[in-house]
């Protein structure tokens, strides 16, 4: 059976922007943005290694990775685990994806190998909106589309409160 389904597939290309969790060689986390995660079939993302020298040496040590993908305007995603492979330049995997980044960035988009990922569980992340105010998914939707607009175009961001420093 499948594990990654349609509406995982559509969560990933509204997406566009991905956190991939590794684990460093002391213990601790890293985490990186990842604007290049595609689904590659039922069972496995892909992405590409753009210019992420520590997740890679992290994967090559340690294969196991979390990835984090939010629709910021539905207000939900998906936490997909798994291990991962490498696919060089040449490979399936590699010459789809690289494919993909050129049609969308023009030529000579820098791309060194894909990462795949053989997703062994999803699981769904949910707003609070959701699992405790009962929101309808369309409604909420158009009002964080209307708020980021809103937001981008009207509201100077400025400087955080209490550093003194002018605006």
């Amino acid at each position: 059976m499948p594990v990654i389904d349609q509406d995982m597939r559509d969560i990933v290309e509204r997406a566009w922007l991905a956190f991939a969790a590794t684990v460093c060689d002391d213990g601790s986390p890293n985490l990186s943005p990842k604007g290049s995660l595609r689904v590659y079939d039922d069972d496995h993302l892909a992405f590409m290694d753009i210019g992420s020298p520590a997740t890679i040496a992290n994967l090559r040590r340690d294969p196991r990775i979390e990835i984090n993908v939010i629709d910021v305007f539905s207000r939900r995603g998906y936490r997909f685990t798994g291990s991962v492979s490498f696919a060089e330049p040449g490979a399936p995997e590699y010459e789809w994806l690289n494919r993909w980044l050129l049609d969308l960035n023009g030529p000579g988009y820098p791309a060194n190998e894909v990462v795949l990922v053989k997703v062994e569980r999803a699981r769904p992340i949910l707003s609070p909106a959701y699992t405790s105010g009962g929101a309808d998914q369309d409604a909420l939707t158009t009002a964080w589309e209307q708020r980021y607009r809103t937001t981008l175009a009207e509201v100077p961001l400025g400087p955080p409160p209490g550093t003194g420093a002018a605006g």
